[in-house]
């Protein structure tokens, strides 16, 4: 009976082996790999860093132009300062020790375990996503009532509204950016 089963186990060593040879051949050479040659215009913009204090202050920059492009009017200020408010980024409320002490507890759980128990955090985690989008979707929605017909073309020129365009994944004020930086110079 041993017989029979050497070659499965023989085709399952070398199946294991021709795909960890591929992995390793799929590696980039050192010195080769994206970090090496000139940074990407993520990099370049500084994307994957999460400074807060420089992400607030991106953020307060990008909606002082918008206030000034928009020519917000007295009338309209309690709006506006509803609309800051929603769309600004909020702090993390989970420390990082506190992270930090809730993955080591996920590591010693079994993995059924482990993944139910990702599930749930990932649940609230996306509800409280959900609750933020809402605010801010309503903010905006409460301040673009109030805005004249010439703010609003402003507004949907400077907000690039999902779907339009070919960045229509590049909403919000950030989107604008993002295309100052793509028009050829």
């Amino acid at each position: 009976m041993r017989t029979y089963f050497k070659p499965l186990h023989t085709l399952i060593l070398a199946a294991a082996l021709s795909t960890l040879a591929g992995y390793s051949m799929a590696q980039p050479a050192p010195g080769t790999g994206p970090s090496a040659g000139p940074a990407t215009h993520g990099q370049s913009m500084g994307m994957g860093k999460h400074d807060p204090a420089k992400m607030q202050a991106r953020m307060t920059q990008r909606l002082a132009e918008l206030k000034a492009k928009l020519k917000v009017t007295p009338a309209q200020e309690a709006a506006w300062t509803t609309f800051t408010d929603a769309v600004k980024p909020t702090p993390r409320t989970t420390p990082r020790a506190s992270m930090a002490a809730s993955h080591a507890e996920l590591s010693k759980l079994p993995t059924p375990e482990r993944l139910d128990r990702m599930r749930v955090l990932h649940a609230e985690h996306m509800a409280a996503m959900t609750a933020q989008m809402d605010q801010r979707a309503e903010a905006t929605k409460t301040f673009y009532a109030v805005l004249s017909a010439d703010q609003k073309k402003v507004f949907d020129d400077q907000y690039n509204r999902l779907g339009g365009g070919r960045d229509h994944h590049r909403a919000g004020p950030m989107g604008a950016q993002h295309e100052r930086h793509q028009q050829p110079g």
